[in-house]
Formats: structure tokens, C-alpha cells, sequence
């Protein structure tokens, strides 16, 4: 790329000072640097970004880091390449509504299920003692359908995204029931594991005449279970 037989060379993109610029994708470089540096690049498990940083491999000129990145086992599981709901990837035809363990293949058992809880509650400025806690009764659940199917089977609300298919991935299921801790028993009794959770707040005045604020918070949980 920046050799001077190369009369491309002068065509790079360069800013004010006269340095080159290169508009690539700056958090898969580091990839692409471990690679320059040990001939060798070693990804995390379930890494959602090969697909795009192969095209960084080919945008540099690095066929050895391409072969790496497409091995026969990855050219075919889709799955490795996002796990999204934007990865409308289905290997099957079964369009059954239920989706016991058994439909799903060996390979196929592990995966990340996240589920979401709104809350808030209403908070004067003299005092803690008289807040009123109100919790929103909806449990969000995103997954892939099977899997989602398998921990909590006809808890599940599905109106809001009916009818799709067992591999394919849902971010608008919800359960029937109010109770983070059941939800978080029987993920448990499934094999899973929490891996990471995250949490926003805001507020907001309840009216212009008083001090009273609604606070109201939205969290994720992560949970995992390998094969």
C-alpha cells in the first residue's frame, strides 16, 4: 500500500498536515496489528466481528489473515459471524411453534439469552421514608427462539413477534409473570449463568408545583450457557 512502485500510492486519502489517512474500522486494527506483529491473531470465544474484520484483511492486503479468518467450520455456522437479531439466518424449515431441547442440534445447545426490567419509583425532597416504589410488570426477553423456548416454555408471551422460526432471534418476547427471580431460577435450573448486567436511570419532576421526582430505571441481564 505505501510502497513508491506503487503509483496508487499517491491517491491516498491525507488530511491537513499531509499524513496519510486510512478511514478503516479503528477498533479491528488492533487485530490487524497483532497479526502484522506475530503472524498470528487470536480472537475471543464467540468473537460477533469475523465477517467484518476478514474485509479488513482483504482491505490491507493480508490473504494469510483471510485464510485464517475462513475455515471450513466457519464457512459454515452463520452464527459466528453475529449473534443479532439482525442475522435473519435460519438452517432449518421447521416453522413449529414450540421448540423443546430436542429440535435443537448439539452444537446448537449453548448460547446468550438477555432479559430486560423496567421499574421506577416516586421520591420527595425531605424524606426517603414515603417513596413509592412502582415496578412496571413487564419482563423483556431477547434470545434465539429455540432457546428462549426451552427455559421458559408457555411463560412466554409471544404476540408481540408470532409465528417465527425456531433459529431465528427475537428481541420483543415477554413473560407472563412479574418476578425477576423466577425468571432468573429457571435460567438457572438450565445451565445458564449471568455473564454481565447493565443499568440506566433518569428523572423526572412529577409536576411543576412540588419537588417530587419519578426516577425511573431500565436494567439488563446477560446470561450464558455453554454447550
Amino acid at each position: 500500500m505505501f510502497t513508491s512502485k506503487r503509483e496508487s500510492v499517491n491517491d491516498l486519502a491525507k488530511d491537513s498536515k499531509g499524513r496519510i489517512f486510512i478511514d478503516r474500522d479503528g477498533f479491528l486494527f488492533r487485530y490487524i496489528l497483532d497479526y502484522l506483529r506475530d503472524k498470528q491473531v487470536v480472537l475471543p470465544d464467540h468473537f460477533p466481528e469475523r465477517g467484518r474484520l476478514k474485509r479488513e484483511a482483504e482491505y490491507f492486503q493480508l490473504p494469510d489473515l483471510v485464510k485464517l479468518l475462513t475455515p471450513d467450520e466457519i464457512k459454515q455456522s452463520p452464527d459466528d459471524y453475529c449473534h443479532s437479531d439482525y442475522e435473519e439466518v435460519s438452517q432449518s424449515s421447521d416453522t413449529r411453534t414450540s421448540a423443546p431441547s430436542s429440535l435443537l442440534p448439539s452444537d446448537r445447545k449453548w448460547g446468550f439469552i438477555t432479559i430486560g426490567y423496567r421499574g421506577s419509583c416516586t421520591m420527595g425532597r425531605e424524606t426517603q421514608a414515603d417513596a413509592k416504589f412502582r415496578r412496571v410488570p413487564r419482563i423483556l426477553v431477547c434470545g434465539r427462539i429455540a432457546l428462549v423456548k426451552e427455559v421458559f416454555g408457555e411463560s412466554l408471551n409471544e404476540s408481540r413477534d408470532p409465528d417465527r422460526p425456531p433459529d431465528r432471534y427475537t428481541s420483543r418476547f415477554y413473560l407472563k409473570f412479574r418476578h425477576l427471580e423466577r425468571a432468573f431460577d429457571m435460567l438457572s435450573d438450565c445451565g445458564f449463568h449471568m455473564v454481565a448486567c447493565n443499568s440506566s436511570v433518569t428523572a423526572s419532576f412529577v409536576n411543576q408545583y412540588t419537588d417530587d421526582k419519578v426516577w425511573s430505571s431500565y436494567t439488563e441481564y446477560v446470561f450464558y450457557r455453554m454447550h
